[in-house]
């Protein structure tokens, strides 16, 4: 018989017990539990996040199908949809959240060395936000417009590593620009935001919080020029110039003055204008930080596309949220997880291949590094033939 782990336990090896449990203690994630505890329902929406399933149904059909195997997965509860249903509508999302801050700071150290294609020494940050659309018949309390629903998932994305180290889940009819004023602030960083966060007197609290941002400039933006830097018109730059708000309630919000940058793209040809507080980075620098603003955007993309937040197994806003945020915990965790193994594939690699071998009971490296394990050759067996023809 094997006695070894399954890969699903294996991964979820990299837990931290200790934080998960005061995690659970903080909000009294147990106070009423008989049998399903919390980490059965982690292991459970997590299972649910890895092998791409669509329902609660789903989770439970999967599960009971390998009933023999769950204990060494680490499952102790029968599982039932209704019982996980249950879960999901009333225990509290915080829990998730902080758990996820606990995986969002053990990835950060992990990553905080790793290049983003720009040298700087400064920690750098992309923000914005994705819409997450939804039935209004169904998410009455997430409505949006008139007839739709929907949720924003507002995020910084620490570029060093492509980490999730902040989020903000609110309803679609919450402006983004709003969600500036609970934005964590670190002095000396960097925040890129594109131009629908263009808000001085936001952008100003930014500044007299010790932080730099780079943002793109509205073409009704009035501004004086007071006088301008030499550029390299080779690398793309157009003008380097220190200007002054025009406007009156603009200049009342933001009475400092800021930096213009205008960058033609070489590979698209498109005309940039760019606005910052930060005078001493080169601008082909500050061009360049702009472009990483991108990442976050693949990141809204890729979690789509990879992750189950497009349908939702309840219909409240505790169980929309909590999925959410589980979600983003297990993608911080597999991140984790590559690190520590120093795996080479990408996270996407990763995924599906965890998504059809979770239930084998072998080492995780035979399974996402082969080439290091090959397979014996059957035909190359030492053992003499009983009949020679």
């Amino acid at each position: 018989m094997n006695q070894g782990r399954t890969i699903f336990s294996q991964v979820m090896e990299f837990i931290p017990n200790k934080d998960f449990a005061r995690c659970v203690e903080k909000y009294k994630g147990e106070r009423y539990a008989k049998s399903f505890s919390c980490m059965d329902q982690y292991l459970c929406m997590a299972f649910a996040q890895l092998t791409y399933r669509e329902s609660l149904r789903d989770i439970e059909c999967c599960l009971r199908a390998h009933q023999p195997k769950l204990w060494h997965m680490g499952l102790r509860a029968r599982i039932s949809r209704s019982t996980l249903a249950h879960a999901n509508e009333r225990r509290d999302w915080r829990i998730w959240t902080d758990f996820s801050q606990v995986l969002i700071r053990t990835a950060r150290e992990l990553y905080g060395k790793d290049q983003f294609g720009v040298e700087l020494d400064e920690a750098a940050y992309a923000f914005d936000s994705t819409t997450i659309s939804l039935c209004l018949s169904l998410f009455p309390w997430a409505r949006f417009r008139k007839t739709k629903a929907a949720v924003k998932a507002h995020t910084l994305l620490d570029l060093r590593g492509n980490i999730p180290c902040w989020l903000h889940i609110t309803t679609g009819e919450v402006h983004d620009v709003k969600v500036l004023d609970l934005l964590p602030v670190e002095p000396g960083a960097f925040y890129i935001f594109d131009r629908g966060y263009l808000d001085f007197a936001r952008l100003f609290n930014l500044t007299q919080c010790s932080t730099f941002f780079i943002t793109r400039i509205k073409h009704n933006t009035r501004y004086r020029r007071l006088y301008s830097s030499p550029v390299d018109k080779s690398a793309g730059l157009r003008c380097d110039q220190t200007v002054a708000l025009v406007n009156y309630y603009a200049h009342r919000n933001y009475p400092n003055n800021l930096r213009l940058i205008k960058y033609v793209d070489p590979e698209s040809g498109n005309r940039l204008s760019f606005l910052t507080n930060n005078f001493q980075l080169p601008a082909i620098t500050v061009a360049q930080l702009y472009r990483c603003r991108w990442q976050v955007e693949l990141f809204f993309r890729w979690i789509k596309q990879h992750l189950r937040i497009k349908a939702f197994f309840g219909t409240s806003e505790n169980a929309v949220i909590t999925q959410i945020w589980i979600a983003i915990s297990v993608y911080v965790l597999v991140a984790i997880m590559k690190k520590r193994l120093n795996l080479d594939q990408s996270l996407y690699t990763i995924l599906q291949i965890l998504s059809v071998s979770l239930f084998e009971k072998k080492p995780i490296l035979s399974a996402l590094q082969p080439s290091l394990y090959p397979e014996l050759d059957a035909t190359s067996c030492n053992q003499l033939e009983l009949f020679n023809f």
